[in-house]
């Protein structure tokens, strides 16, 4: 028999509180039925819940089970979690911080480790856990909307919560120069210096682990500089890379829980992260995935989520296509998409953005995070530099509606 928990996000009035480092899960519990180990419970059993399989339980008595204080009891004495997610499900990041506070309300001196962060980046981590920089300076430090691009918003709860209590978060990754390097031309094409910066004992003799890489190669696009073993390279760094990472910190603070956040494919079947730590250093462990929108298996995880989507709210969008490349103040104005309430406000080609309401416009971060929290119908000043006539600028203001 296999256990059922099931979990609903935290929602008041209605909408979904999409910034508070206090949202929280809540969880119930019912009984499974002998027919339920073959199949993921169908979503119409309980609609409007979430739901989760413990997977490594034969026999459950009811009576014994509370819900998340046990689940948590039966990860709480591990020294590394493993949760996995699909990076642009909001429900996934609402369950791995309701994982991170039940720990840290248990005893546990918890730290989090996050796939979305690289390596050299770890001081901006670190200050801003402190408190010693805001959130729009961790992510130009970071320079998260080159290197990551998924919806800061995504991950806010989370971070929040870590800097409000004073959590340390870990920059897993390597670094993207990295990786794209070996995509580009192997590890025999790495400089001296990349070289020193990744592992050096990488285990390439996982049979099962490049077969399912190979699946996963076959369902990308393929051009004629497509090659697998390139592909596999770049997924043996970031599984060893983020491992190793793991590994050391563990090592280095040996009262910590160490609850690990990346996608599900670096934690499936604990043979992406979790088996690259345990061969580096062995503690007690257990892996959390999503299972939703994906063939049920009981042998993904420990624990498998079947969690209810929740959607954060639209962002608002200025319509306009944006040149990051070129040199210059501000960001230039390349095209607009359709029914752009920035064209309509008077904003044209070759207009290069400057200021976005309070905020002044320097690269792509900061568009990105003065939109952040916009919605669309909303109405924000937007500041452009135009060429004038005579080959000078000028400054101008419009009043753009976001969609």
């Amino acid at each position: 028999m296999i256990e059922r928990i099931f979990t609903t996000p935290f929602v008041a009035g209605g909408g979904l509180i999409a910034c508070l480092a206090a949202a929280v899960v809540a969880w119930t519990l019912v009984a499974s039925t002998p027919a339920a180990a073959a199949q993921p419970p169908a979503a119409a059993m309980l609609p409007g819940q979430d739901q989760i399989l413990d997977t490594r339980t034969e026999v459950v008595d009811t009576a014994d089970v509370a819900g998340l204080d046990d689940l948590l009891a039966r990860i709480v004495d591990r020294r590394v979690v493993y949760v996995g997610e699909s990076h642009d499900h909001y429900e996934d990041h609402l369950n791995q911080l309701g994982i991170i506070r039940g720990l840290q309300a248990r005893g546990r001196d918890v730290a989090i480790g996050m796939e979305f962060f690289q390596q050299p980046f770890q001081p901006a981590l670190d200050a801003f856990v402190a408190g010693e920089i805001g959130e729009a300076e961790l992510l130009k430090r970071t320079e998260y909307f080159d290197r990551w691009r998924f919806d800061y918003r995504l991950y806010r709860p989370i971070l929040r919560f870590a800097r409000e209590h004073r959590i340390p978060v870990i920059a897993l990754n390597l670094p993207k120069e990295i990786t794209d390097q070996v995509g580009v031309g192997g590890m025999a094409s790495l400089s001296k210096a990349q070289a020193a910066q990744i592992p050096a004992d990488i285990d390439r003799d996982d049979e099962v682990y490049r077969a399912r890489m190979k699946a996963v190669f076959a369902m990308h696009p393929k051009d004629k500089h497509s090659d697998f073993e390139r592909f596999l390279d770049v997924q043996l760094l970031w599984d060893e890379g983020m491992a190793a990472r793991a590994a050391a910190y563990l090592r280095e603070h040996p009262g910590k829980t160490l609850v690990v956040l990346a996608g599900t494919g670096h934690v499936d079947y604990g043979q992406g992260i979790p088996r690259r730590v345990a061969r580096r250093i062995d503690v007690p462990a257990a892996t959390v995935v999503s299972g939703a929108e994906r063939p049920f298996d009981p042998d993904l995880a420990d624990f498998i989520l079947f969690p209810q989507r929740v959607e954060l709210p639209a962002t608002g969008l200025l319509g306009v296509m944006l040149d990051t490349e070129s040199a210059g103040k501000g960001l230039g104005v390349q095209g607009f998409s359709d029914d752009s309430g920035a064209k309509a406000a008077g904003l044209e080609e070759g207009d290069r953005i400057v200021g976005v309401g309070d905020n002044a416009i320097d690269g792509y971060a900061d568009i990105r995070i003065a939109l952040m929290d916009s919605r669309p119908g909303e109405t924000v000043p937007v500041q452009v530099l135009r060429k004038t006539m005579l080959g000078g600028t000028e400054r101008l203001r419009f009043d753009v509606q976001l969609h």
